[in-house]
């Protein structure tokens, strides 16, 4: 006798029911597990960190950060831009904490009230790049305020970043020491770009010009054609990063906790031991000098023996 179809129609739904629900439990359980690593990920602490773009057309950012995302659980969203903007973004109230490299400026900031503390972080140097042909004779030249006044006399195509940051402030104060108004000769043989070091460099070897690098990002830089560095060493080249919490007091929005916390790891041994340990092509990019101004570790006297040592090992 034939079975009814309503009773072989409730044993294929049985069966299909039976196939069916561990995979409909498991995929539930990846929902909910998927659900709960968003929620984890969105309540995750994260701070902004206006910086430069030498720390991060470096490359230093994508070394480091991951190390101390790691060690904390804290994310860093960088706003890359110059020293000057940063300053801005910063005073706004745009970011928890500040790293640049134009000290002068980093003390203004502080004693304006806009920050806590300026804590010494790491140093690298300045140097002169330019066009192998060198049509302003200054290869190897010592002081760079005189190499600045050949490039100078000679008219020689001088590409400026032109963007306040501390690389345009320091090449600023070169051009002063040297007496040459560049205001006035803008838009001829000295060009003004409103750049990062990225593009200005990519500018200066399209142009066979000479431009002010910081040697973190000329290190990481590709495109280089024809450039070489033609003055390094100069004490006057020195090139000091500090970093600092934005004040709470003046910006209520700022997150004081993790972003002491991301300041303490940068001067920590750990913290120290990363940025000098980062290096492309076995040359190290960054000298950590988390101590105080006043000892061997930091500045201009205890720097310029080993400037030199290194551009004389190149």
């Amino acid at each position: 006798m034939q079975r009814p179809k309503s009773v072989l129609v409730r044993k294929d739904v049985m069966r299909f029911y039976s196939s069916w629900r561990p995979r409909a439990l498991n995929l539930f359980a990846s929902a909910i597990a998927s659900c709960i690593g968003l929620a984890a990920s969105a309540a995750a602490p994260y701070i902004v960190v206006a910086s430069t773009t030498s720390t991060q057309d470096s490359g230093l950012f994508d070394y480091l950060l991951p190390k101390f995302e790691l060690a904390t659980g804290v994310d860093v969203r960088v706003v890359a831009l110059g020293t000057g903007e940063a300053i801005e973004v910063a005073e706004r109230c745009d970011a928890d904490v500040l790293f640049v490299h134009h000290k002068a400026s980093e003390e203004e900031f502080v004693a304006a009230g806009y920050g806590v503390k300026r804590y010494p972080v790491m140093w690298n140097d300045f140097i002169v790049v330019g066009p192998g042909s060198d049509p302003a004779n200054i290869q190897g030249m010592a002081n760079v305020t005189q190499a600045f006044k050949k490039i100078a006399s000679s008219e020689s195509a001088f590409a400026s970043r032109g963007d306040d940051s501390g690389t345009h402030n320091k090449e600023l104060e070169i051009w002063d020491s040297a007496g040459v108004d560049v205001a006035q000769e803008s838009g001829t043989w000295y060009r003004e770009l409103g750049q990062g070091m990225g593009p200005t460099l990519n500018t200066a070897a399209a142009m066979n010009a000479y431009t002010l690098a910081d040697r973190g990002t000329w290190l990481a830089f590709k495109n280089r054609r024809n450039l070489d560095v033609q003055v390094e060493g100069d004490p006057a080249l020195l090139n000091q990063y500090g970093v600092i919490l934005v004040s709470p007091k003046q910006c209520a929005s700022v997150k004081a906790e993790p972003g002491q916390r991301f300041i303490d790891w940068l001067i920590s041994d750990e913290g120290q031991q990363a940025i000098g340990s980062y290096k492309i092509n076995g040359q190290q990019l960054f000298h950590p000098d988390a101590g105080d101004a006043s000892t061997a570790r930091g500045f201009e006297a205890s720097l310029l023996p080993q400037l030199k040592t290194d551009a004389e090992s190149k």
